[in-house]
């Protein structure tokens, strides 16, 4: 035990030098890097041959960086141990590597420094390293308590179906994924959850995981308490609002522009309409299961799934995108501008400028990189005989990987070599991404020695 203590001693030495930002994104890589190097083991795939190392690396991104793309199946291509490995590397993505070294570290009674509270700042994207570790331990508490509640639920279910073993197993499973905002499944042939469209247990307990995991563990900690306290912090009130008005907006637009499609809403019932609407609505903001086939979903719901897709879920969740706080300030920004208000306001407080420059900075920089991956796509799929691969489902590929999102139209598997390492990028970049800019754009901030006269240039 000593021995193991004193070389992770060394190695937080040995990377003393590097910023909190630069540690996290070498160590999701190196846990990517370990999670392709598992995947691509014969034990691991159902054939017995070796998966391609692309094709391994694109499922280990794709679960550490819980997003839910696949170019193989994950019900059928891999064994128990390959679907194990994605699993861990789930959890570890959707709780963070940080947070999982940290509670490694408490287990074997090490000392918790200063210098891993600020990587925990960094990975939870808190305004404070004071209460990381108890934050740490409240974010493991409560991970293991909702996805041990839902996956006793849909266990329950898929016993109706399943023998219990495959239906224990398909729960928690399919628990830890929703949760985690992954949206890898076990149903086989890329089926997701569309055999169970209009089955509400599964459904809604799905739902409720995702949404769960893609408010923060600041939210629910403050949800928790909130019986007692009667408190809830702006920025909860800000991730609960902006949430809710994206879930129902989403869940209308899909059921009015899906409502006569005979390949999607149209053959269901009117509670099976609704019901898959607001599913499709909960999915695209960075979980991945479907319980319709996106391919065949119109070209109005796709765009509506993209805008959806790009905001994603809120800071310090499982999910991505520019986060729901980021679209709201940005709101609230252009609402004041039209009112001709000094400041941004909201519940009768004060944003500050600060916050707001940072949300537009985050915003373009996040459609700037969206812009150019869909360039460079477009550009490599160009000679694919594929009819789907139109501009608006590469989009949609592109925004789902950036927002950690998963879904797709159908394209994920036939990608050529240059569009699966683009795809990597992007999942790599969209669950760390937007996070680090925000801390950077917050902590390099400089003030010079002097200010440099002002002027006007004419906009809009």
């Amino acid at each position: 035990m000593s021995n193991i203590s004193r070389m992770m001693k060394r190695n937080w030495i040995q990377t003393s030098y590097l910023s909190p930002a630069q540690v996290l994104v070498i160590g999701f890589a190196l846990v990517i890097l370990l999670g392709a190097l598992l995947l691509t083991l014969p034990q691991a795939s159902a054939s017995g041959h070796r998966l391609p190392f692309l094709d391994a690396l694109f499922t280990a991104t794709s679960a550490t960086c819980v997003t839910g793309l696949v170019v193989v199946d994950t019900g059928t291509h891999f064994t128990i141990l390959g679907q194990l490995v994605i699993l861990s590397l789930i959890q570890v993505g959707g709780l963070g590597f940080m947070s999982m070294s940290i509670l490694i570290a408490m287990l074997m009674g090490q000392k918790i420094g200063l210098r891993s509270r600020l990587l925990v700042q960094e990975a939870f994207n808190q305004l404070s390293p004071a209460g990381m570790v108890k934050l740490t331990r409240k974010v493991f508490v409560t991970t293991l308590t909702i996805e041990f509640i839902g996956a006793i639920i849909l266990s329950l279910r898929w016993l109706r179906e399943f023998p219990a073993p495959r239906a224990f197993y398909y729960g928690f499973f399919h628990s830890i994924s929703a949760f985690c905002n992954a949206g890898f499944d076990l149903l086989g042939d890329f089926r997701s959850l569309t055999p169970y469209q209009e089955d509400p247990v599964i459904s809604l307990t799905v739902a409720f995981l995702i949404i769960l995991g893609g408010l923060g563990f600041t939210v629910i900690n403050e949800l928790y308490k909130y019986p007692k306290q009667k408190y809830l912090s702006l920025h909860s009130k800000m991730v609960l609002r902006v949430t809710g008005l994206l879930l129902l907006v989403g869940t209308i637009l899909i059921f009015l522009l899906e409502y006569t499609n005979p390949q999607t809403l149209a053959p269901l019932s009117f509670g099976g309409k609704l019901l898959t609407s607001f599913f499709q609505s909960v999915t695209c903001r960075t979980a991945g299961y479907n319980t319709l086939i996106i391919g065949q979903m119109t070209n109005a719901s796709l765009f509506v799934m993209v805008i959806l897709m790009f905001i994603g879920a809120s800071p310090g969740s499982t999910g991505g995108g520019i986060k729901t706080s980021t679209f709201g300030a940005m709101l609230l920004a252009i609402k004041s501008t039209i009112n001709g208000q000094d400041d941004v306001e909201f519940n009768e407080k004060r944003i500050s400028r600060e916050i707001v420059r940072r949300s537009f900075a985050i915003t373009a920089l996040a459609m700037f990189l969206v812009i150019i991956a869909t360039i460079i796509l477009n550009v490599s799929e160009a000679g694919a005989v594929q009819n789907n691969r139109s501009f608006l489902n590469l989009l949609f590929e592109v925004v789902s990987a950036f927002g950690t999102v998963g879904l797709t139209t159908g394209i994920t598997p036939h990608l050529t070599p240059v569009g699966k390492l683009l795809i990597i990028i992007m999942m790599f970049i969209g669950r760390l991404g937007p996070l680090t800019i925000a801390v950077a754009l917050a902590a390099r901030r400089k003030k010079g020695s002097f200010r440099y006269p002002e002027d006007k240039i004419i906009v809009g």
